[in-house]
């Protein structure tokens, strides 16, 4: 299986590429559904790559993929200016899963 790389911006994607990741650069919604709809057709495809900006402006696309196919896996990842997320993210997503606080 291999990954594939949906990015916001050339940096992030030429960076993948280098470790060996394809990808492709997108700035649309449409842009982005399309590029979604292409990877997923790939039965190669086992993780999908997408910077967080995809995660925070286009949640609704992103959620529906996710809940109508079981695979590829889609993981949202940070671009070169960092992570959009607070400090305690994780131990945040935890609490709330399990309804304990760490």
């Amino acid at each position: 299986m291999k990954m594939f790389l949906i990015s916001d911006n050339d940096d992030t994607c030429t960076g993948m590429r280098l470790a060996g990741v394809e990808g492709v650069v997108v700035h649309e919604r449409s842009e982005l559904k399309a590029a979604l709809e292409n990877a997923i057709r790939d039965k190669e495809t086992g993780i999908i790559l997408l910077t967080e900006k995809f995660g925070r402006e286009f949640p609704e696309l992103i959620d529906s993929v996710r809940l109508e196919h079981r695979t590829p896996l889609i993981i949202e990842i940070p671009d070169r200016h960092g992570t959009g997320r607070k400090k305690d993210f994780i131990t945040a997503y935890v609490n709330e899963a399990i309804g304990l606080k760490l």
